[in-house]
This record gives structure tokens, C-alpha cells and sequence, in this order.
């Protein structure tokens, strides 16, 4: 994948939040009204909600959807928001979106205060910078998929022969060309999501929200669409928010994960750092299964010294481990490591080999 968050360090966000929050019940009002001026919780605040969140007497009908979140999405990223059902990606994604409003925090969308948009500037920001897709396709079954995907544009005030031409362009684009007449009736799930994609891709968004997009569609057809998914990104790079419970789609599509658990977020970082670090017990357990060695690369383990190295094994440093295993553990002598000019840059030995991947 793409490392747009390398370069995040001096770039400034596309999107990002700080101290958000989604509490739903008699407690939001309480916490609106104990926010500062700034809409952000005091120390006391947070402190006194924690205690009452973990209590046995906490109000059952109370429940915080997000906690305290703070997240970067720079541009041209792919950040994938994943966790088990229940906790909380598809509230952040909404809340980010404004879909739902946040009880309290902040969402910063290229530069501005997204919060206190108006309602009216809030759905021209929707309509013209944001695309969405969700886990229903939510088609308008009596119109064809040319006349789908071209609904934003009509909803724009956009004139028909211009919005029809757009839309066919993003029809083409995502391979449904020469069913730009057919109902979504006649349509199978992979290609009625196609339709979901290309509808979302027609006013060109800036950033592209997508909560759960292929969880509804069989394995094979899954897999499909993730391929195609990363083909239009490496065309279009989009900003991308990416909800999804799955951890071997989370690690095949994220520049970066953000890992969630009841509402907060466990850790933010790339998949190989979230599998060599995880920062609490949570993220250890929850990745503890995965195959790591389709994750993490020779340059994550790789020796800086190139002595004793078997310059004629050379493997390229950005390869997985499933992809050099077999060279790396019929060699004697540990194997040398290349960039991308054929440089050697390091080794990788059996044993550091054997280590990471059966630790």
C-alpha cells in the first residue's frame, strides 16, 4: 500500500478529530453540560465519566458509542477503521460524517471546523466533497444503473446530458460498461455494489467514507472486489475512511489501521507495526492468530549488518516473509537484502526468520 502517513508528519490532515465522543441516554446532556467553551471535556469530566463507565451501577439505557477518539487521515490514504461488532467504527464513521452528531470533540475537515458547519453547509460538503458507501446498496430499484449513479449530480441540479456523460465515465470505470440500462433487479450483489461505488465516485469526492462495503457478498466475490477496490485507488488515489470487522481485509487494504474496542481506539498504526507492537493486551490478543508472515515484511526484521551475507540469495527488502520464506530457509548463510537500486541494505537470517514467524 501506499505511505501517505510517512509524509503525515509535516502535512496537514485531510480529516482528523480529537476528543470525540457519541454517548447515547441521560448522560449526554450531562457531559454537554459540563463541556468548556471549546466543546472539550476537562480533565475532571473525563475522569468522573470513566469511573461511571466502569461502575456496576452505571444506567444500563446509557451507552458511549465512541470514547474520547482521535484520529489523522491525511490525503491519499487508505485508513481502515476495524473492531468486532459493537465497537464503535460505524459510530465514528458516522460521527465524522455528521450523520450522527458527536456529543462532544472536534472533527476537522481540510482545515475547518466541520462541527459547526450549518445544516445547509453541512450537505453541500456532503453532496459535493464526500462519497459513502455502506453495507446496503441502497439502489433505487426503479431506476436503471446509468440513472443511479447519476443521482447525486441530478440532486447537484446538474443538467441530464452532463450528469449522464459523468456517470457513464464512472460506470465504464468500474467495469460495468454495456449495463448502463439494466435494473438493479437484474444485477448480481458484486455488480449492484459496483453501482453503490460508482454512484459515491460521481461528484469526485475528496474523501471517500466506506463502512462495511463488502461484508453482504460471498468470499470469492469479496476478494474480487477487493482487487478491483485496489485498482481504483492506485488510478484515483482517494482519502479513504474503511470500516470493516475483518482483519485479513483490514491488513490487505489500510495504509494504516485504526483497531477499536467498545468505543475506544486501541491503537492507530500500520498493519506489521500492530502486529510487532501492539500497544495493549487487546490488539496482542486480537491479532495473536494472524499470518503474520503475509504481513510483515523483510525490512521490519532485517539485519543492518551485511557480513556473512549470500549475495547471490538476494531478496528485495519490501517482500513479505510468506514470499521469501522458502529461499531464506534452505539457505545456510543468511540471505542479502536489497532496496529498490539492487543495493544491498542488510540480511535476514534463518533464525531471525523462524523467530518472528513461530514466536
Amino acid at each position: 500500500m501506499a505511505t501517505s502517513q510517512q509524509a503525515g508528519a509535516s502535512e496537514q490532515p485531510l480529516l482528523s478529530c480529537r476528543g470525540l465522543w457519541k454517548v447515547y441516554g441521560a448522560l449526554e446532556a450531562t457531559l454537554k453540560r459540563k463541556l468548556s467553551a471549546e466543546k472539550k471535556l476537562d480533565k475532571k469530566t473525563k475522569t468522573n465519566f470513566a469511573k461511571k463507565d466502569s461502575s456496576s451501577s452505571f444506567m444500563p439505557e446509557v451507552e458511549a458509542a465512541v470514547r474520547d477518539a482521535s484520529l489523522d487521515l491525511y490525503r491519499g490514504e487508505i485508513l481502515v477503521v476495524m473492531g468486532l461488532s459493537g465497537s464503535g467504527k460505524s459510530s465514528l464513521v458516522r460521527c465524522l460524517s455528521r450523520l450522527i452528531e458527536p456529543s462532544c470533540g472536534s472533527v476537522i475537515f481540510q482545515g475547518r471546523d466541520f462541527l459547526a458547519a450549518s445544516k445547509k453547509e453541512t450537505i453541500n460538503i456532503r453532496r459535493h466533497k464526500m462519497g459513502m458507501v455502506f453495507q446496503n446498496f441502497a439502489l433505487l430499484p426503479h431506476r436503471t444503473v446509468l440513472e443511479n449513479v447519476a443521482f447525486p449530480l441530478e440532486m447537484q441540479g446538474i443538467a441530464r446530458e452532463q450528469r449522464n456523460k459523468s456517470a457513464q465515465e464512472i460506470v465504464a470505470l468500474v467495469g460495468l460498461g454495456g449495463r448502463e440500462d439494466h435494473y438493479p433487479r437484474a444485477l448480481s450483489g458484486g455488480q449492484q455494489q459496483r453501482v453503490g461505488i460508482a454512484r459515491s465516485l460521481v461528484v469526485k469526492p475528496e474523501l471517500w467514507f466506506l463502512d462495511e462495503p463488502f461484508s453482504a457478498l460471498d468470499p470469492l466475490i469479496r476478494r474480487e472486489m477487493q482487487d478491483e477496490f485496489l485498482d481504483l485507488q492506485s488510478r484515483l488515489r482517494k482519502s479513504i475512511l474503511f470500516v470493516t470487522h475483518d482483519f485479513d481485509e483490514a491488513i490487505r487494504l489500510a495504509d494504516r489501521i485504526v483497531l477499536m474496542n467498545e468505543g475506544r481506539i486501541e491503537q492507530t498504526a500500520t498493519p506489521e507495526e500492530i502486529l510487532l507492537a501492539p500497544k495493549t493486551k487487546y490488539v496482542r490478543e486480537f491479532t495473536h492468530s494472524v499470518a503474520r508472515e503475509k504481513v510483515i515484511t523483510v525490512r521490519s526484521i532485517m539485519a543492518a549488518s551485511e557480513a556473512k551475507a549470500d549475495k547471490e540469495l538476494a531478496i528485495a527488502q519490501g517482500e513479505v516473509l510468506a514470499d521469501v520464506a522458502a529461499k531464506v530457509l534452505a539457505s545456510d548463510k543468511p540471505c542479502a537484502v536489497v532496496d529498490e537500486n539492487k543495493r544491498v541494505v542488510g540480511s535476514l537470517s534463518r533464525e531471525a526468520l523462524i523467530k518472528i514467524m513461530f514466536q
